[in-house]
């Protein structure tokens, strides 16, 4: 007997297998988010939405593929965006501008500072992921353009390298600041030093 199909041209198995694997998602994002990733295990993931581990394995081949998953989904995009904003930010060129981009920044890592600690430990530990977070960070530098090409050719690697030292300078900056509390202050003075730091390291000679 044939299944029926949606609205969308989907077939019922099709789209229950799509809403499975958005529910694993989900669940993984979670528990990562609570518990970190070493400690959560596929059966966890699996329990959380009720399905079986071999169900898990037709979606996903194990728990490292299922956290690029959820990065791929959630955090590589917007971050990817969020470094097109500071282009922009730079193409504008005052410093105003870029203390509005600190503040976002801020509001970003406090969106995904649960996972924070998922991908700190994946790295670590899985030689796999530690590639797919350096292809990631790399991303942010070639996806700003304009200030790209306002260095000379011969030091495109050296402007690279400024945003990546910004992007782990604001993640370490987070992590002692919101999660660890070791650092004490107010999020706009944080802003505006930060400000001070990298708004002149990101001009091009």
């Amino acid at each position: 007997m044939p299944t029926k199909s949606n609205q969308a041209g989907l077939s019922l198995r099709d789209e229950q297998k799509l809403q499975t694997r958005a529910k694993l998602l989900e669940a993984a994002k979670t528990l990562f988010a609570a518990n970190g990733y070493a400690a959560v295990r596929v059966d966890e993931i699996a329990a959380a939405v009720g399905c079986s581990r071999a169900t898990f394995y037709l979606h996903f081949t194990g728990k490292l593929d299922i956290l690029r998953a959820v990065a791929a989904q959630s955090t590589a995009p917007t971050a990817l965006h969020f470094y097109e904003d500071l282009d922009r930010v730079l193409d504008v060129g005052t410093r105003e501008a870029f203390v509005g981009w600190m503040n976002r920044a801020i509001v970003w890592f406090h969106e995904y500072k649960d996972l924070l600690p998922a991908w700190d430990e994946a790295t670590t530990l899985e030689p796999e992921f530690r590639e797919i977070a350096r292809q990631g960070i790399a991303a942010l530098p070639n996806a700003m353009t304009s200030y790209l090409a306002r260095w000379p050719v011969e030091r495109r690697d050296e402007a690279r390298l400024r945003v990546e030292l910004l992007v782990a300078q604001l993640e370490r900056f987070f992590t002692r600041w919101a999660m660890q509390g070791t650092i004490d202050v107010d999020a706009d003075q944080a802003a505006e030093v930060l400000t001070d730091i990298w708004f002149p390291a990101l001009q091009a000679p």
